[in-house]
Order: C-alpha cells, then sequence, then structure tokens
C-alpha cells in the first residue's frame, strides 16, 4: 500500500496535544531577562521627551531603553516589496525615536529579571507627546487637505494593469453593474501568541522565535542590525499558529536580539493577547469599486477593478505586494474581453496590515463572486447558471486567463455537479421560493462560490518580473543512517499544516522505508541550512517536491551501489518496495542495506562517495491553481437580524491528495476563518485612530458552536506542473467561504431590496438594512 494518499494521523499531534513538546515561551536559558515595551497611546503625535530615569531604579530591572538609546544601532524594519520604481517606503524604527504613527507602535523598554516586574517598571517611564491629526479613513486621507502620515504624503504607490480593450468592452454593453464592497480589517488570532528570546555567546546570536520565516527572518536581521549573517542562527521551535501573522520581521525580533547584544544575557519577550491585537499586522484592510460589463444573455464582456489598500502607518515585509496578489484573480475562473485593474496603497495611523490567510486572493474572490451573483439577480437567472455561462470549460485547460496566468488543470464543472448533489440544491431553492410565497419572517438564503486560486508563491522568475525581493524556490534533503533510518530536512517551517507527517509519506513512498523510520527535521537555520520557509500554500507544491527529488537523487546514488554489490549494470536494475532488483533474477539489495553498505565504505566503486545523502533545490515553472465550489444556505431572521447558517458544502480540487485527513483540517478550518470574516469579526477604529477592539471580548471569534457541521468532499484534477500533480490547501477554504456566507445573506434579503450587507454581516448590520429597506 503506497503511503501518498493514505488518512494518516499525524506524527506530531501526540507530542503537541499532550504538552510534551517546545513553545518558545517554554525556553529559559540561566540567566534570562525579560522585556516590556511600553507602546503609545495616541495614533499621531510628536515624541517631545523620554525619561527613563524611574524605570532604572526599580527592584529587578536591569535596564531600560528608548528609541533615541538605540536609534544608531535599530535601523528600519525591511520591506522586502516594493511594487513599483516610485514607490514610497518611510523609515520604520523598530522603537519609535521622534514620532510615533499607530496606537501599540514601542516607544520604550524595560528589562528586568522578572516579566511582570519589567511590566510594572514600565509605569515609571515618563513620555511627553506633541498630538498631531489621526488619519483614519482612505478616502480620506488621499484628499488634498488631509493630514500627512508622512512628510511625503499619504499615497504609497499607484499601480494600474489592463489587458484587451476594456473601453470597447463597456461600451454600448447592454448590462453594465458597479458596486462598492468594503474589506474589512482582520486581526490574525494565532493559538499561540508571539514570542521571542534571544541570546549570545560571544560574537555570536540565537534567536527563538515563534515565526513561519525562520530563513527569511535571519537574512533581515543581518541585513537589519549589520550582524554578519553567518554569527545568527534562527529557530522556530513548535510554532502555534500562524495565518500570515508570523510571516513578518517584527521590532520585538529585532529588539531583543540588540537587547542581548547590549547586555550579554539572554532577553525574551511574550506578547499579551491584547498587545497582539494592538501589534500583530492586520489583515485585509480595502475599498473595491467593482464595475462588469456583460451582454444581455450574461457573457462577461469585461471587468473594472479599483483598490484602495490600507497599508497602515508603514510597510512591513509584504505589505504593499498583498492586495497585488489578487491582481490576476479578480478574473477568478471566468473568461472575458478585457480586464484593468488598478491600486492605490494608502497610509493611514493604524497598525500596519500585511499577508493574512489567503493575502489578497480572498479579497479578489469576494469582489467577482459578489458581482456574480448581482449579474444573476439582474438577469434573474439561477447564479449557477450564470457562473456556467462564463466559466472555463474543463477541456479548454490549459487555459490563459485575461490577466496572463496560464491555469493547467481544472474541471470546474465535476466540482459544481457534486457539490449541488451533496446541498440539495434544487430541494433548497424550492423551500426558498415557499417561504418567500408564504411571508416566512424567517427567510433562506443560498450563497454559491466557484472560486480559484494561485498558491505555491513562485517561480523566482516571476517574483522578480513582480518585483520581489526573494526567489520562490524551496530546498530538501535526506540524510540516510546507517542503521537504514531516514532524517528529512526541510526548509519549510510548519506551524500547523502537518509537514512532518506528510513529508514522511512522501520519502517513504520515494525511498522504500517503513514511514515509522522517518523523522522530519525543520525550523533550524543551523540544521534546515536552506529554505524559504511556508506561507502562500508553497509547503508540498515546493517545499514537498524538493524533498521528493532529493530522495530520487538518493535512489541514484543507492542504484551505482546496488550495481556493484550485485555485479550487474545500474540500467539492469529494478526498483521497487524499497529495493534494488536484478531483472530476471532474485538477487537484490534493500536501500537500507545500501545505506550500511555505504557507512562501513569496505567494498565501494571508485568514484561513489561513503554516504547517499542527497538534497534538492526546486523552484517550479508555473503556480498551482486549486479550485471548487462552496454552497452555504443561511436562515435570517428579517424580525432581530439573526443569521444562522444552516448547512455549508465545499468541495474542492487540491490536486493529488497526500494526505486526505490533513486536507480535511485545512479545510474545515479555513472554512472556520472566512465565516469569521463573514459574520463576526472586524479590527475597529474611532476617528481619532484608537483600537477598538483590543481586546478577544471586543473582537469576536467564532466558535465551535457558532459553526455548523462541514460536509466537505473532493474531486482530483492533477496540477500538470509538479511531479506530485498536488495544488495546495492552506488557504482554500478561506479564500471561498466569505462570499459564498455573504452571497447567503444578501440572496436571503434581495426581495427586500438590498443587494449588500457590509461585512461582517452582524444582526445589528442586518436588521439596519431592513429597517433602511423598510424606510
Amino acid at each position: 500500500m503506497t503511503e501518498v494518499g493514505r488518512a494518516r494521523r499525524r506524527k506530531e499531534d501526540a507530542r503537541l496535544l499532550t504538552g510534551r513538546t517546545q513553545w518558545t515561551d517554554n525556553l529559559r536559558p540561566p540567566g534570562t531577562l525579560h522585556v516590556a515595551f511600553l507602546r503609545s497611546p495616541m495614533a499621531h503625535a510628536r515624541i517631545t521627551r523620554v525619561d527613563v530615569s524611574g524605570a532604572r531604579g526599580m527592584t529587578g530591572v536591569v535596564a531600560a531603553f528608548c528609541g533615541q538609546d538605540l536609534a544608531a544601532e535599530q535601523g528600519s524594519l525591511p520591506c522586502a516589496w516594493p511594487v513599483t520604481e516610485d514607490i514610497v517606503i518611510p523609515d520604520h524604527p523598530p522603537m519609535a525615536v521622534s514620532e510615533v504613527r499607530y496606537v501599540g507602535e514601542a516607544v520604550a523598554c524595560v528589562v528586568a529579571t522578572d516579566r511582570y516586574l519589567a511590566a510594572d517598571a514600565l509605569e515609571a517611564i515618563e513620555v511627553d507627546y506633541e498630538p498631531l491629526p489621526a488619519v483614519v479613513g482612505l478616502e480620506e486621507a488621499l484628499a488634498p487637505d488631509s493630514p500627512k502620515v508622512h512628510e511625503s504624503g499619504n499615497q504609497a504607490y499607484t499601480m494600474k494593469v489592463t489587458s484587451g480593450d476594456v473601453d470597447a468592452a463597456f461600451r454600448d454593453a447592454p448590462i453594465v453593474i458597479e458596486r462598492t464592497y468594503h474589506q474589512q480589517r482582520l486581526i490574525p488570532a494565532a493559538m499561540e501568541p508571539r514570542a521571542v528570546l534571544a541570546s549570545t555567546d560571544g560574537d555570536s546570536y540565537t534567536v527563538w522565535t515563534a515565526t513561519q520565516i525562520p530563513h527569511v527572518l535571519r537574512v533581515m536581521l543581518a541585513l537589519t542590525t549589520g550582524i554578519p549573517e553567518h554569527k545568527i542562527r534562527v529557530i522556530a521551535p513548535d510554532v502555534g499558529g500562524g495565518f500570515g501573522s508570523k510571516l513578518q520581521v517584527t521590532a520585538e525580533e529585532v529588539l531583543c536580539l540588540l537587547l542581548t547584544r547590549r547586555l550579554g544575557r539572554p532577553v525574551k519577550w511574550n506578547e499579551s493577547r491584547s498587545e497582539g491585537n494592538l501589534t500583530v499586522h492586520h489583515g485585509r484592510g480595502q475599498v473595491q469599486r467593482v464595475k462588469l460589463a456583460a451582454d444581455a444573455d450574461g457573457r462577461i464582456r469585461g471587468l473594472r477593478v479599483e483598490l484602495l489598500a490600507d497599508m497602515g502607518a508603514y510597510l512591513m515585509l509584504l505589505t504593499p505586494g498583498v492586495p497585488l496578489l489578487g491582481a490576476s484573480m479578480f478574473n477568478a475562473i471566468y473568461k472575458m474581453d478585457a480586464y484593468e485593474f488598478g491600486c492605490t496603497g494608502v497610509f493611514t495611523t493604524k497598525m500596519p496590515t500585511d499577508a493574512y490567510r489567503g493575502a489578497g486572493r480572498p479579497e479578489a474572490t469576494f469582489g467577482i463572486e459578489r458581482i456574480m451573483d448581482e449579474l444573476a439577480a439582474e438577469l434573474k437567472a439561477d447564479p449557477l447558471e450564470v457562473r456556467r455561462r462564463n466559466w472555463i470549460r474543463h477541456e479548454e485547460f490549459p487555459y490563459t486567463t485575461i490577466s496572463g496566468l496560464t491555469y493547467d488543470s481544472g474541471n470546474y464543472e465535476a466540482a459544481t455537479d457534486k457539490a449541488m448533489a451533496l446541498f440539495g440544491y434544487d430541494k433548497l431553492r424550492a423551500e426558498q421560493a415557499d417561504r418567500r410565497d408564504r411571508g416566512d419572517p424567517v427567510q433562506l438564503g443560498i450563497g454559491v462560490s466557484t472560486y480559484t486560486e494561485m498558491c505555491g508563491l513562485a517561480p523566482s522568475r516571476l517574483l522578480k518580473e513582480a518585483r520581489y525581493a526573494a526567489g520562490g524556490w524551496e530546498h530538501g534533503a535526506v540524510r540516510m543512517l546507517p542503521t537504514g533510518k531516514v532524517e528529512v530536512i526541510t526548509g519549510t517551517s510548519p506551524h500547523g499544516q502537518g509537514h512532518v507527517t506528510a513529508w514522511s509519506q512522501i520519502a517513504a513512498d520515494a525511498l522504500g522505508v517503513p514511514f515509522d523510520d522517518i523523522t522530519v527535521i525543520h525550523g533550524d537555520t543551523a540544521i534546515a541550512h536552506k529554505g524559504m520557509d511556508t506561507y502562500g500554500s508553497r509547503s508540498l507544491v515546493i517545499g514537498g517536491v524538493a524533498v521528493l527529488q532529493a530522495c530520487e537523487k538518493v535512489r541514484e546514488k543507492a542504484r551505482k551501489l546496488a550495481a556493484h554489490v550485485l555485479e550487474c549494470a545500474p540500467d539492469d536494475l529494478e526498483f521497487a518496495g524499497g529495493a534494488f532488483t536484478v531483472r530476471g533474477t532474485d538477487a537484490r539489495a534493500t536501500i537500507q542495506e545500501l545505506a550500511f553498505a555505504a557507512f562501513t565504505a569496505h567494498d565501494l566503486p571508485d568514484g561513489v562517495e561513503a554516504r547517499l545523502d542527497s538534497e534538492a533545490t526546486y523552484d517550479p515553472g508555473n503556480y498551482s491553481f486549486p479550485h471548487g465550489t462552496h454552497l452555504c444556505a443561511v436562515e435570517v431572521d428579517t424580525e432581530t437580524g439573526l443569521t444562522r447558517i444552516r448547512s455549508y458544502v465545499a468541495v474542492d480540487d487540491v490536486g493529488k491528495v497526500v494526505n486526505p485527513l490533513i486536507v480535511e483540517g485545512q479545510v474545515h478550518g479555513g472554512i472556520a476563518q472566512g465565516i469569521g470574516q463573514a459574520l463576526f469579526e472586524e479590527a475597529v477604529y474611532d476617528a481619532d485612530g484608537n483600537l477598538l477592539t483590543s481586546t478577544l471580548a471586543d473582537y469576536l471569534l467564532p466558535s465551535a458552536a457558532d459553526l455548523p457541521d462541514f460536509v466537505t468532499d473532493r474531486t482530483e484534477t492533477p496540477a500538470t506542473g509538479n511531479p506530485l500533480g498536488a495544488k495546495g490547501v492552506g488557504e482554500a477554504g478561506c479564500i471561498a467561504s466569505t462570499p459564498a456566507v455573504v452571497n447567503a445573506v444578501v440572496d436571503a434579503l434581495r426581495p427586500h431590496g438590498i443587494h449588500d450587507v457590509a461585512m461582517p454581516c452582524t444582526p445589528e448590520r442586518v436588521w439596519r438594512a431592513l429597517e433602511g429597506a423598510r424606510s
């Protein structure tokens, strides 16, 4: 039985679930000091005085610093994605020196022998501020008389791309629909808050941190602080979730490294949940103006998209590029004659935005799937039928879209047909009609989302064209131990995805060794010395392929040794079940026996080294394009505005599946996260730039009690661009679910003349929409 495709329980779970694990917070080297940061209570102000002397004399305090104390060495936090030649990238000091630009920005710190003593000592620090006007709204920020976030103004960049004759597509079009949609800010809430521990050994440094990107972080710490890269070791131990929030080079990581260099002792910082809501980068934050032109039968002629994207106060690692990841996805699975996309990045006095699960693709999918429902309403046609008229048919793959991407494979018809059958689509439509006819106060809404996404953030050549500072390759290595056991070293860095299990399954099949004879090592730049880390659903389709290719190199090395041992030509050998066999004979040698032969090295042929170990770096030629159909039924109480999800069906096509249990878990988590945006979550700022949702009492996350049972299934059209045939699954549920749910809410309310409800569709917002329609 092959391992790939088998529903293996995850190797790592027993240790994680029973607490026999190693989070950054568990680490306490001798002499560890704890740092606490004093954060600005103002969204925008000049710093006129900082006095830390009162803190320095308090019990347990070892040191206290303000931004001016660190100004000469702290550098500027990096932005790796300068999306245009004329982009404005302001300096971003890890600790503010002369001006603060969002509530929560660090202005001083205390280092003490205990984290609580450090926190208490913050109260003794005196800071004088000269208030400056806050800049909160995107449209207001671009007004000529708006206060400036930075001296250069409030516009970070503008970009426009056009394909086809857009003016001709809209000219005399029988149907033109224009809508404005708002993508509210979201606050990532990983199970494990951020944590950093930095220590020094002479002129070398080790940084343990809850990060998704140990390799990228190491490079950026070197560039930011001037410490030579080979003197920095970054370790991501067990990491409890990320969703993009730990795809970052943070102020706290830089400052802990600088403090350990100054003090010569380990320095540790642990984030509180409230501190995290203020200072973890936020997700989304867009105003989308979407305009669609269609023929009288609903065939799409052209699409115009204009985005205002909230950058927040600074450009962090990927901030400006995130909204542009949606530039090629607004056209989604649909054929059209022309397409225009424009984006303006806007500075505001709020926490910076950056990658959050899906990163640009959920926003684009929401915009196109919402306006496809509006087109169906205009035609008085079934939303799925209108989609069928416009999508790429399965026999047309590979297909180059209007935005220039080439989709390698897919079958939207099969996924949709299966979803409709599992959902009972026709029966629910009949019930909906009956409820409408009866004037039932609880209306039934049916939401549709037929999505695709580009994932596997690569290839490097395309990233160069996008002006991204790094490549999209990934590294893998395989070590055959003398006793026949296997160590797989991966450049990807898991934080809940199940890499240890899936990579073991890939290597078990490729090498023919037992699943339990394989261990997977990750997250330590001194051991897994090369990698581009984990984000953008790239781990399996790039990192997994690198592991596969390293296994294939091991096999080829073993073939040469086997030919020598079995006294035959290498081409006479067949490999199956972990053993080389001479064709037509019983002579055989297992790959594990050959590992021991290489170790002893008693009888190696000339030119064969005493090891089978191999490594590979894989850089794909294209993105991968998972797709699927999600259907949602909601019941909306038109008297109270309460929305309840009655049923939810997701049929996804993620190509070849390595482990069905992992896929199901990823889809479940993604759907829950997308429902969170649709119905529950929103980062709210007041006019003065204060975050009103700074705790989990104010920022509403869905619990299991708020969610229905999900019905999930799959179709399978393997990717043609990688040898695994995989397409990626980590973000699919989050991308597809939000428009499915909101389309369902609007569908329930459409008889009342309502064609949009701003997210999150809370009972109050639904009720207000109904009251507005009634009046």
